[in-house]
Protein backbone atom coordinates (compact mmCIF):
# COMPACT_ATOMS: atom_id res chain seq x y z
CA UNK A 1 0.00 0.00 0.00
CA UNK A 2 1.05 3.38 -0.64
CA UNK A 3 2.40 5.49 2.22
CA UNK A 4 0.17 8.30 1.47
CA UNK A 5 -2.79 6.21 1.72
CA UNK A 6 -1.43 4.66 4.97
CA UNK A 7 -3.21 5.23 8.04
CA UNK A 8 -1.38 6.71 11.28
CA UNK A 9 -1.31 3.54 12.83
CA UNK A 10 -0.30 1.65 9.97
CA UNK A 11 2.57 3.88 9.87
CA UNK A 12 3.78 3.69 13.25
CA UNK A 13 3.49 0.44 13.31
CA UNK A 14 5.57 -0.41 10.32
CA UNK A 15 7.94 2.39 11.66
CA UNK A 16 8.47 0.09 15.30
CA UNK A 17 8.97 -3.23 12.76
CA UNK A 18 11.73 -1.28 11.03
CA UNK A 19 10.42 0.88 7.90
CA UNK A 20 12.32 4.11 8.78
CA UNK A 21 10.75 5.86 6.00
CA UNK A 22 7.25 5.58 7.56
CA UNK A 23 8.74 8.46 10.12
CA UNK A 24 9.20 10.84 7.38
CA UNK A 25 5.54 10.34 6.57
CA UNK A 26 4.09 11.16 9.32
CA UNK A 27 6.16 13.97 10.63
CA UNK A 28 5.70 15.75 7.01
CA UNK A 29 1.93 14.57 7.63
CA UNK A 30 1.78 16.31 10.62
CA UNK A 31 4.60 19.04 10.91
CA UNK A 32 2.35 21.77 9.96
CA UNK A 33 -0.62 21.45 12.15
CA UNK A 34 2.40 20.45 15.12
CA UNK A 35 4.56 23.54 14.43
CA UNK A 36 1.69 26.12 13.55
CA UNK A 37 0.48 25.29 17.48
CA UNK A 38 4.27 25.82 18.97
CA UNK A 39 4.69 29.07 17.26
CA UNK A 40 1.61 30.42 18.43
CA UNK A 41 2.47 29.49 21.82
CA UNK A 42 6.01 30.76 22.02
CA UNK A 43 5.61 33.51 19.07
CA UNK A 44 9.92 32.81 18.40
CA UNK A 45 10.32 30.76 14.97
CA UNK A 46 13.95 29.80 16.33
CA UNK A 47 12.78 28.47 19.51
CA UNK A 48 9.40 26.70 17.72
CA UNK A 49 12.21 24.83 15.58
CA UNK A 50 13.82 23.89 18.71
CA UNK A 51 10.60 22.72 20.39
CA UNK A 52 9.28 20.84 17.44
CA UNK A 53 12.59 19.17 17.08
CA UNK A 54 11.91 17.78 20.99
CA UNK A 55 8.41 16.99 20.42
CA UNK A 56 9.85 14.55 18.04
CA UNK A 57 12.94 13.38 19.45
CA UNK A 58 10.21 12.33 22.58
CA UNK A 59 7.94 10.81 19.70
CA UNK A 60 10.61 9.17 18.33
CA UNK A 61 12.06 7.42 21.67
CA UNK A 62 8.56 6.39 22.97
CA UNK A 63 8.03 4.71 19.66
CA UNK A 64 11.29 2.94 19.55
CA UNK A 65 11.17 1.89 23.05
CA UNK A 66 7.40 0.58 22.56
CA UNK A 67 5.39 2.57 24.99
CA UNK A 68 3.52 3.72 22.78
CA UNK A 69 0.07 2.83 23.66
CA UNK A 70 -1.78 3.06 20.23
CA UNK A 71 -5.12 4.31 20.38
CA UNK A 72 -5.65 5.71 17.09
CA UNK A 73 -4.99 9.53 18.13
CA UNK A 74 -1.11 10.16 16.83
CA UNK A 75 -2.08 13.92 16.47
CA UNK A 76 -3.40 14.57 19.76
CA UNK A 77 -0.94 12.65 21.80
CA UNK A 78 1.90 14.50 19.63
CA UNK A 79 0.39 18.04 20.31
CA UNK A 80 0.07 17.09 23.74
CA UNK A 81 3.61 16.79 24.14
CA UNK A 82 4.52 19.81 22.13
CA UNK A 83 2.14 21.79 24.65
CA UNK A 84 3.77 19.98 27.48
CA UNK A 85 7.23 21.19 26.39
CA UNK A 86 6.21 24.72 25.76
CA UNK A 87 5.11 25.07 29.42
CA UNK A 88 7.95 23.45 30.65
CA UNK A 89 9.90 26.29 28.15
CA UNK A 90 7.92 28.96 30.00
CA UNK A 91 8.38 27.19 33.43
CA UNK A 92 12.39 27.40 32.94
CA UNK A 93 12.42 30.89 32.14
CA UNK A 94 11.28 31.58 35.94
CA UNK A 95 9.28 33.95 34.07
CA UNK A 96 6.17 33.39 36.48
CA UNK A 97 7.32 33.07 39.85
CA UNK A 98 6.62 30.00 41.79
CA UNK A 99 4.21 30.53 44.96
CA UNK A 100 5.12 27.47 47.63
CA UNK A 101 2.35 26.27 50.06
CA UNK A 102 2.22 28.52 53.14
CA UNK A 103 -0.31 28.56 55.87
CA UNK A 104 -2.39 31.12 54.48
CA UNK A 105 -1.72 30.11 50.45
CA UNK A 106 -5.03 29.34 48.81
CA UNK A 107 -4.89 27.20 46.09
CA UNK A 108 -7.45 28.87 44.40
CA UNK A 109 -6.06 32.40 43.88
CA UNK A 110 -4.56 31.48 40.74
CA UNK A 111 -7.59 31.31 38.92
CA UNK A 112 -8.55 35.10 39.79
CA UNK A 113 -6.47 36.88 37.56
CA UNK A 114 -8.08 38.05 34.38
CA UNK A 115 -5.13 39.40 32.76
CA UNK A 116 -3.39 36.32 31.03
CA UNK A 117 -1.04 36.20 28.05
CA UNK A 118 -1.22 33.03 26.22
CA UNK A 119 1.97 31.03 28.19
CA UNK A 120 0.02 32.12 31.60
CA UNK A 121 -3.15 30.47 30.02
CA UNK A 122 -1.40 27.42 29.16
CA UNK A 123 -0.08 27.08 32.63
CA UNK A 124 -2.82 27.85 34.48
CA UNK A 125 -4.48 25.46 32.37
CA UNK A 126 -1.83 22.59 33.44
CA UNK A 127 -2.03 23.71 36.87
CA UNK A 128 -6.45 23.40 36.98
CA UNK A 129 -5.76 19.94 35.60
CA UNK A 130 -3.28 18.95 38.44
CA UNK A 131 -5.12 20.56 41.19
CA UNK A 132 -8.81 18.50 39.98
CA UNK A 133 -6.85 15.52 40.16
CA UNK A 134 -5.77 16.53 43.69
CA UNK A 135 -8.84 17.10 44.74
CA UNK A 136 -9.47 13.74 44.11
CA UNK A 137 -8.14 12.36 45.85
CA UNK A 138 -9.92 14.16 48.85
CA UNK A 139 -11.99 11.86 51.49
CA UNK A 140 -15.33 12.68 50.07
CA UNK A 141 -16.67 15.19 52.64
CA UNK A 142 -14.07 17.34 52.01
CA UNK A 143 -14.19 16.99 48.44
CA UNK A 144 -17.66 17.85 48.35
CA UNK A 145 -17.43 21.03 50.20
CA UNK A 146 -14.82 22.68 48.36
CA UNK A 147 -16.13 21.87 44.81
CA UNK A 148 -19.51 23.29 46.28
CA UNK A 149 -17.63 26.20 47.32
CA UNK A 150 -15.04 27.35 44.60
CA UNK A 151 -16.35 25.71 41.65
CA UNK A 152 -20.71 26.24 42.44
CA UNK A 153 -19.51 29.48 44.45
CA UNK A 154 -21.82 28.49 46.88
CA UNK A 155 -21.83 30.41 50.31
CA UNK A 156 -20.79 28.29 53.70
CA UNK A 157 -24.90 28.65 54.52
CA UNK A 158 -25.73 27.26 51.35
CA UNK A 159 -23.13 24.16 51.86
CA UNK A 160 -24.52 23.42 55.34
CA UNK A 161 -28.29 23.25 53.80
CA UNK A 162 -27.47 20.85 51.05
CA UNK A 163 -25.13 18.84 52.79
CA UNK A 164 -27.51 18.40 56.21
CA UNK A 165 -24.58 20.05 58.42
CA UNK A 166 -23.90 22.89 60.45
CA UNK A 167 -22.13 25.83 59.31
CA UNK A 168 -19.47 25.33 61.74
CA UNK A 169 -19.05 21.35 59.92
CA UNK A 170 -19.10 23.17 56.74
CA UNK A 171 -16.02 25.71 57.77
CA UNK A 172 -14.42 22.48 59.13
CA UNK A 173 -13.99 20.07 56.28
CA UNK A 174 -13.02 23.56 53.76
CA UNK A 175 -9.96 24.18 56.02
CA UNK A 176 -9.01 19.90 56.07
CA UNK A 177 -9.38 19.66 52.71
CA UNK A 178 -7.03 23.48 52.00
CA UNK A 179 -5.01 21.25 54.97
CA UNK A 180 -4.80 17.96 52.72
CA UNK A 181 -4.45 19.73 49.65
CA UNK A 182 -1.63 21.50 50.78
CA UNK A 183 0.02 18.11 52.07
CA UNK A 184 -0.54 16.27 48.38
CA UNK A 185 0.70 19.60 46.62
CA UNK A 186 4.05 18.33 48.93
CA UNK A 187 3.57 14.49 48.40
CA UNK A 188 3.32 14.50 44.69
CA UNK A 189 5.91 18.01 44.60
CA UNK A 190 3.03 19.46 41.98
CA UNK A 191 4.66 22.60 40.89
CA UNK A 192 2.07 25.74 41.14
CA UNK A 193 2.55 29.05 39.75
CA UNK A 194 0.94 32.13 40.13
CA UNK A 195 -1.00 33.38 36.78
Amino acid sequence: MDANQMSDSQLIAGYIQGKESNLNKLITRHESRIYTYIISKVRDADLANDIFQDTFFKVITTLKTKRYNEEGKFLPWAMRIAHNLCIDHFRRLKRIPTISPRDDFDVFDISSDGSLNVEKTMIKGQIEFDLRKLIEELPEDQKEVLKMRHYADMSFKEIAENTGVSINTALGRMRYALINIRKLIEKHDVSLTIQ
